[in-house]
């Protein structure tokens, strides 16, 4: 980022989104017509009309307080359907809206990009072609894995390494490690709370407007070296 700066110091300060785009693509439409093709000119475009997309759809940590992320709940799930969440985190996960929903919540604590992350983990894993092995496994690397990436997830140093060497040449199994590290912390963490937080009382009926309900502070969980999950005492 420094010796890009050399280069370009119009760019000594832009946006935190900006940023991250600058520090993954480079700065990209500066050189001149002659030095890119137009070839080169589009695979920049599609490049950055993905990351646009992808960081609009699934929101950003940015400069957005709490109130401003409140979570809102489809209309139309039932009761009933809602209420086999609770079963565990597993049947949580086998329906849409409940992925829908405990999304929803985990925007609320700031940590959406770990069910974001397990996703594309899953849609990845049934990628047949190797040629669209290499360019998913290079966007799910840029986007959660790489340090200051725009939705780096919570991974230990050896994971986040071992993926990084991988990438030359992935495999379909190269991010379940991580994809474990994430779904364990879920279901931990996050789950849980999401079985007392007010999005879901809502849709089971069991918290009414003007109700007041007391939420435990969120923990914060990190990784020793051994690559487990631990909780830190200091975040209470």
């Amino acid at each position: 980022m420094e010796t890009l700066l050399l280069l370009f110091p119009q760019f000594s300060y832009m946006p935190p989104k900006e940023e991250a785009y600058f520090k993954m693509f480079g700065p990209v439409g500066l050189q001149t017509p002659k030095m890119k093709d137009d070839s080169s000119r589009q695979k920049d475009k599609e490049r950055k009309s993905r990351l646009s997309l992808f960081l609009t759809k699934s929101g950003s940590h940015e400069n957005v307080s709490p109130s401003k992320k409140t979570a809102t709940t489809p209309s139309n799930i039932s009761t009933e359907a809602a209420l086999q969440w609770s079963d565990s985190f597993e049947e949580l996960l086998k329906h849409s809206d409940g992925v829908e929903t405990f999304s929803q919540f985990l925007r609320t604590e700031f940590s959406e990009e770990n069910i974001e992350f397990w996703l594309a983990c899953e849609e990845y894993k049934t990628t047949d072609s190797e040629t669209k092995l290499l360019s998913k496994a290079k966007y799910i690397y840029t986007i959660f894995i790489e340090s200051d990436a725009p939705k780096e997830i919570n991974i230990d140093y050896h994971t986040k390494t071992a993926i990084q060497n991988n990438m030359a040449k992935p495999t379909k199994s190269c991010f379940e490690t991580a994809q474990m590290k994430v779904y364990s912390l879920m279901k931990k963490d996050s789950y849980p709370r999401f079985l007392q937080s007010d999005i879901y009382l809502r849709l089971t009926r069991r918290k009414g407007p003007g109700a007041t309900m007391f939420r435990r502070r969120s923990r914060s969980c990190v990784f020793n070296d051994r690559g487990e999950a631990t909780n830190e005492p200091s975040a209470w």
